[in-house]
């Protein structure tokens, strides 16, 4: 697959939210003044229970919300100034990847992974071309002529990546893209979103509320809590040194079963260190 050209150059803003709020009618407040950026090139994760205002700051990201306030900008472009006109050509740059997969019940794998490629007026042959292509990266050669009901969860949300791909998008955004799979399919998946940004450069930004996905796949993270940022920075060091308590919370749910990496890395998402000359202390 051809990667997209990186917006703004490696490490550059590609997203990038300032002091933004989100208020409902009735006054629920759901993002309540949110600063992010995400560099194009990163995988930015944002983590959060609940309720906390995260689905709803992805919604602001790709524009089917508007700010109450504040300013919401994809590569460069103030969102709330485009229009529904000028936001066309920012969301083609946009791919997502949804929980419950969103595919198209009648039609084949590779009928959903056309289907953006025909709105987008590309030709029949350039099309298939693509979308098999896109199949094969996502290691689905084969299946195209198979429906959704066929295929395991896991390949599943193959198809929805794969359909977000097709488009060649400069940026990718996940809704707890592994909320509905077990635990060896979503190691498979965030390898498969692991080789997406390394690959093929795509920045991604992905909410969740599971800390074991940030650390298996995110560079940085920030952690939401009833709709204000309470904690952000690199992914290690949150581990390391939570500062807020909700963000150790998080920590020790991902840390409870996960074996100390030091005598094999150097480095131990735990933070523990070396005690003796002859090894590293205990994690727990």
């Amino acid at each position: 697959m051809t990667a997209p050209a990186t917006p703004g150059g490696p490490g550059q803003p590609v997203i990038e939210l300032r002091d933004v709020r989100k208020e409902f009618p009735g006054g629920a407040m759901a993002v309540d003044g949110v600063s992010l950026t995400v560099g194009a090139g990163t995988v930015f994760g944002v983590v959060g229970h609940s309720g906390a205002g995260k689905s709803t700051l992805l919604r602001l990201v790709n524009g089917l919300e508007e700010p109450t306030s504040g300013s919401v900008l994809v590569d460069g472009q103030d969102l709330s100034a485009l229009g529904e006109r000028g936001l066309r050509p920012v969301r083609r740059e946009i791919g997502m990847v949804f929980q419950q997969f969103n595919l198209f019940r009648s039609r084949t794998v590779l009928g959903n992974v056309l289907y953006p490629l025909r709105l987008a007026g590309l030709d029949r042959a350039a099309a298939r071309a693509r979308a098999e292509e896109t199949l094969d990266f996502v290691g689905l050669s084969g299946h195209g002529g198979r429906y959704p009901e066929q295929l395991s969860g896991g390949q599943r949300q193959r198809v929805g990546i794969a359909r977000a791909l097709t488009t060649r998008p400069k940026v990718l955004l996940c809704d707890e893209a592994t909320s509905a799979l077990d635990p060896q399919t979503t190691g498979e998946v965030l390898a498969l979103l692991r080789r997406v940004n390394r690959e093929l450069g795509v920045t991604i930004l992905l909410i969740t509320h599971e800390m074991e996905v940030v650390r298996g796949l995110c560079d940085r993270v920030a952690v939401m809590e009833e709709g204000k940022v309470v904690e952000s920075g690199e992914v290690y060091e949150v581990f390391a040194r939570p500062r807020h308590a909700t963000t150790a919370a998080f920590v020790r749910s991902a840390l409870h079963s996960a074996p100390c990496t030091a005598p094999r890395t150097g480095r131990c998402w735990s933070g523990c260190g070396p005690a003796t000359r002859g090894g590293w202390s205990p994690c727990r």
